[in-house]
């Protein structure tokens, strides 16, 4: 089986690799052409929900790359890279893409026994050093290639890639992400965290895997889609440089989620495919992390604009916006009501008695 990271030139010499890990990609006469010869739009066919269809593609023959950004993770990255090697169907491929790491994550990747690939002047934190990897690599894939992105954070439960690449090779989805739960720790805040997601994966199976985005925690692509996310990018069809990831957002996984939709195709989370991830460790990065969220769904829906596709998320902002100013106008009644009861007992503590 080729190995397709052979094109990233790794900057960390990468250990003996173990037996289940595909040999060297072949050269020569002998080695099998990879890129695709036609457009991705050229292969697709029409459903009846008038939503594009991938060519079908056999289960075994599907090949899995997975890709994990990490900045200064060496806490975090041995227990995802072990959830990785337990899965039931395990990935072909891993790297580790080292993002202007100062602590040991690229040494315990590469312990663990994986393509460690590390950026150069990256600016763009992780969508920055997916795009560096993700340029040099989706030029050499082929249909039957998925590239599945993932957090250095989190962990797969074992189906996971089973899972999901079996929904993939069906051709009706073009990209499946995960569910995921918090894991331990955290106190209150780590609790609420943990509420907040149970309710969301209860919200999307209720929904029937119909999530609104395919989040950076854990996500398999068809590397056809993210090709023509590219070249979509690239004749303007599509906001952004001519990558996959949209440097310019604060929330690069909800546009590209965005990109995939206006593409025509369709995204799937399906209750099978889950995961655990970190949790804020204190009320004020939560603050911090969801604010930055609502902001970067603000901008991806200006990008877009008001579309067929943006509707439902227009509509999430504005109820959202409701439910902040309700809030707002009971804590204002709360403390008018407060101030008048203060007043009102000056007021006849003050008065002389009779």
């Amino acid at each position: 089986m080729p190995d397709h990271t052979a094109a990233l030139h790794p900057v960390v010499a990468p250990p003996v690799r173990p037996r289940h890990v595909p040999p060297p990609r072949p050269t020569g006469q002998h080695a099998r052409p990879r890129s695709a010869s036609a457009p991705a739009a050229e292969r697709t066919t029409e459903g009846r929900d008038g939503r594009r269809n991938l060519p079908r593609i056999a289960v075994a023959a599907m090949r899995v790359t997975v890709l994990i950004p990490a900045h200064n993770e060496a806490k975090q990255i041995t227990e995802t890279i072990a959830s990785l090697r337990r899965q039931e169907r395990p990935p072909d491929h891993i790297v580790v893409i080292a993002d202007n790491c100062t602590d040991a994550t690229a040494a315990f990747a590469q312990l663990c026994g994986v393509e460690i690939v590390g950026t150069r002047g990256n600016e763009h934190k992780k969508a920055g050093a997916l795009n560096q990897v993700l340029d040099r690599l989706l030029p050499i894939l082929g249909p039957e290639d998925a590239i599945m992105v993932m957090d250095a954070d989190s962990a797969l439960d074992p189906g996971f890639i089973r899972h999901g690449i079996e929904y993939l090779a069906d051709g009706r989805y073009a990209a499946v992400g995960g569910t995921f739960t918090g894991k331990p720790g955290g106190g209150a805040v780590g609790m609420f965290q943990r509420n907040e997601y149970a309710r969301y994966a209860r919200d999307v199976r209720r929904l029937q895997g119909k999530a609104l985005v395919l989040t950076g925690t854990a996500t398999i692509f068809r590397a056809t889609t993210l090709q023509e996310v590219v070249a979509a990018r690239r004749s303007e069809r599509l906001p952004g440089l001519p990558h996959v990831y949209d440097v310019r957002v604060l929330t690069e996984d909800n546009e590209l989620t965005l990109a995939i939709l206006h593409l025509g195709f369709r995204i799937l989370c399906p209750p099978e495919c889950t995961l655990t991830t970190e949790v804020m460790p204190t009320w004020r990065e939560l603050a911090q992390q969801r604010l930055r969220w609502k902001r970067g769904a603000l901008e991806n829906l200006v990008d877009y604009g008001w579309t067929p596709i943006t509707r439902p998320y227009w509509g999430r902002q504005l109820l959202s916006l409701i439910g902040i100013l309700v809030i707002t106008a009971y804590l204002s009644s709360l403390a008018y009501s407060a101030i008048w009861l203060a007043v009102s007992r000056s007021a006849r503590s003050g008065r002389p008695s009779r």
